[in-house]
Parts: C-alpha cells; sequence; structure tokens
C-alpha cells in the first residue's frame, strides 16, 4: 500500500473512531481484504457477515420446476486457436458453482470449491441486469410513463441538478452513456469504485456519492461503464414511483420470479439497496432469471416483464464504445439497457456479468441458459480476455447439447 493509501485509510479509521463506530473500522477491515485470496471464496458466499444488508422477504414456498436430466458436458473447446479442456476451463476461471439449463431442465449442476448449493452467491454487477427488469416492468404495468426514458435524470430527480447527470437522460444511463466521469478500475486503490466501496463500508449515501461526480463527455457519446450510472436508475425509479425500491423488486420481479431461496441485497448505511451489484442469490435462483429472459419474460406462463422490453433491453442500442476499447476483448462487446452482447450475437443472446466471473448467459433460440458463480482474480487480464473465454466456452456447450439433442 502507497504512502497515500496509508494515509486515506488512516483519516477514515480516525474519523470513524472519533465517532467511535468500531463497527464500521472492523467492516472497514474485511473490505479491505475482500478479495484475498485465502478469503475471497467464503467472502463470495457470505457477504452479510461484511457490509450493510437487508433481507429480501420473498415468498419462496412455490418455486418454479427446475427438473434435473443431467447430461454430459463437452470435453473441451478451441478457442482463439488453442484447446482447453472444459475440467482446465473450469479451474482457470475459478469457479464456484455452475448450472446449465436446457429445455427449462437442469441437464448439469456442480459446486467447487468448498461451497454448497444453497450458498448466496454475491452477483456484483449482475444485479443491474435485475435493475432494468424492474424498470421494464413499471413501464409495462404503466406505472412508469414510456416517455420517462427521454426525460432528464435532473428533471426526475432535483438532487442530481447541476450535478454530472444534469443533462443526462433516463435511455442514457440504461445504455452505459451518460458521459459521468467515473473510474471503473477495481484495482486501483483510488479510483472511484473503490472509493464507492470505502462509503459502503464505512457509512455514507450512495446517493450523495452519485451526486458529486462530474461530467467527462456529452451523454449519447459513447458507451462508457459507469457502475454509478445504475444507481442513478435506481434513484429515478424511486422519484418516479414515490416510493422505496426493494418492495418494488418484490412486488414486480422477485415474488414472480418464484425462486426458492431467500436473497438478500448490500445496503448503504442509509438502508438503501446496492442495486448496482449487491444482489446474493443461489446458482440456481441465478438461472431462473436467464430463464426468465429466455422464456421472453415469462414464469410458467405467467407474464412477468414483457417480450417487448425484454427485446429492447438485449439489443444493440448503446454508442460506440470508448475509442481506446476499440480492439480490446471489451470493446467487441455489445450493450443494450444493463445487459450485455457477446460478439456477433444471434438473435437475443445475452448475458449479465459481474466481477470476479459471475455470468448469467442466455441464448433463447436454442433454449439454454448457464449460469456460473467464480472467484477468477485473472478477470481483467486482457482487457477483458477471459469473459471471452467465457462466452466461448457457453457457445461451446450451447452447440453441444444441440447436437446431442
Amino acid at each position: 500500500m502507497s504512502l497515500a493509501q496509508l494515509s486515506d485509510t488512516a483519516t477514515l479509521v480516525l474519523r470513524h473512531l472519533v465517532r467511535l463506530d468500531f463497527a464500521g473500522i472492523k467492516r472497514l477491515g474485511r473490505v479491505n481484504k475482500l478479495f484475498a485470496p485465502d478469503k475471497i471464496v467464503h467472502n463470495f458466499s457470505n457477504m452479510n457477515e461484511l457490509l450493510y444488508f437487508t433481507d429480501i422477504q420473498t415468498n419462496t414456498n412455490n418455486p418454479s420446476p427446475l427438473p434435473s436430466q443431467p447430461h454430459d458436458m463437452p470435453i473441451g473447446m478451441t478457442h482463439l486457436g488453442q484447446s482447453t479442456a472444459f475440467d482446465e476451463w473450469m479451474k482457470r476461471r475459478a469457479l464456484t458453482a455452475m448450472v446449465v439449463i436446457k429445455d427449462s431442465t437442469i441437464v448439469h449442476e456442480d459446486y467447487f470449491q468448498g461451497t454448497a448449493p444453497d450458498d448466496r452467491r454475491i452477483s456484483w454487477s449482475m444485479c443491474k441486469s435485475v435493475t432494468s427488469l424492474l424498470l421494464g416492468a413499471l413501464i409495462d404495468k404503466g406505472l412508469v410513463d414510456p416517455s420517462a426514458l427521454d426525460r432528464k435524470i435532473s428533471d426526475i430527480v432535483p438532487r442530481l441538478v447541476g450535478t454530472g447527470y444534469h443533462d443526462v437522460t433516463l435511455r442514457n444511463v440504461l445504455n452505459m452513456a451518460s458521459g459521468v466521469a467515473f473510474n471503473e478500475d477495481y484495482l486501483d486503490y483510488n479510483s472511484d469504485i473503490n472509493r464507492m466501496g470505502r462509503v459502503l463500508a464505512l457509512g455514507g449515501s450512495m446517493d450523495e456519492f452519485a451526486a458529486g461526480l462530474t461530467t467527462d463527455i456529452a451523454p449519447n457519446t459513447y458507451n462508457h461503464y459507469v457502475s454509478i450510472d445504475t444507481h442513478v436508475i435506481g434513484m429515478a425509479i424511486r422519484a418516479l414511483m414515490n416510493t422505496d425500491i426493494l418492495p418494488l423488486f418484490i412486488t414486480h420481479i422477485f415474488d414472480p420470479l418464484r425462486i426458492e431461496t431467500p436473497p438478500f441485497i448490500m445496503t448503504d448505511s442509509m438502508g438503501e439497496p446496492f442495486v448496482l451489484g449487491g444482489l446474493n442469490m443461489t446458482t440456481r435462483d441465478y438461472a431462473r432469471i436467464g430463464l426468465l429472459i429466455a422464456n421472453g419474460g415469462t414464469v410458467d406462463g405467467v407474464r412477468v416483464v414483457s417480450k417487448e422490453w425484454i427485446t429492447q433491453s438485449t439489443t444493440q442500442s448503446a454508442p460506440p464504445p470508448l475509442p481506446e476499447k476499440i480492439g480490446t476483448p471489451e470493446g467487441e462487446l455489445g450493450y443494450g439497457y444493463q445487459w450485455w452482447l457477446p460478439p456477433h450475437a444471434v438473435a437475443g443472446e445475452c448475458f449479465a456479468i459481474g466481477i470476479y466471473g459471475q455470468f448469467i448467459y442466455i441464448n433463447p433460440d436454442e433454449n439454454v441458459v448457464i449460469a456460473i458463480n467464480s472467484t477468477d482474480v485473472n478477470f481483467k487480464d486482457g482487457n477483458g480476455a477471459p469473459a471471452l473465454e467465457n462466452i466461448a466456452m457457453f457457445r461451446t456447450i450451447t452447440r453441444h447439447l444441440n447436437n446431442a439433442g
């Protein structure tokens, strides 16, 4: 740790000592070790031991059926001219869980590194995609006017007047095209994303953090991944509905999704849900989110989100990536409304992704959904090359199941 980092941490600790906030100091210590090699597996399945959280009180008495009919997986794949065995890929990408669904049936399920099926695993940014689903459900039901997508955030959320979000529309933040200045480097202690993490650990307001950001480039110029954009979507939903966001998630997403294990979500110290990355669910329930997309927004034939919103969300609509991303693995990916598209995506093919290797991959044409959780400390290698390797394996599994059928 550099002298600047030590000074930053010492200031935070001193501030909390003055307030006798020993719990906050302990949280900071745990967060600073969140990704430590000897702790990361345990931490990712026990985030309620580390940060503020709230249980999601959804009905789990009648989970949607997930019958099991085990099927072999491919021996391996060829990616970028190199052959990789299936087991080798799982080890290299540090998987902790994998659920593969074909035709609404689990054909492969496995857990690794000492974790168990009922572990509630951190979603990280996969939660962004779920937040998009909530907005879509509210629009579908006439609770939010579709014209809100093209309203300025500052008109919806007065607190953001005069901030970096002043001239940004709701559609811009859905597309990660706000133009707000934000350093998303998880490996840089002083980055905005890590400053945000310390807000969560020590007690602070995510709303206040968002209001402190400034403009970098004009909105809708480039697709520039800014995690706080999703928090701003949450602020807009709260303002448009004039209510807290968690009951909306329960009523419009989690209850009709019919999951099997009660989830929880990280919050700031104000109790505001961390909608950009704080969801914790079992891998089977992450797979149920994928099935919702694969089935065009329905669960057992019951409509949760319109097919139109699913299509809009999973179709390329964001502006081009930042120039420096062109030619990199990250630059090969497409983006819709908080959902990613793989290179040369077929119709409907999309995925949700979280740092350290969390994925929900969906190929509706082949009726395949793949959910994995991981502790991949090398997820940033080669400007996101591991993500393309994972997508290549997901596509290999899809072809394998299709050919076997």
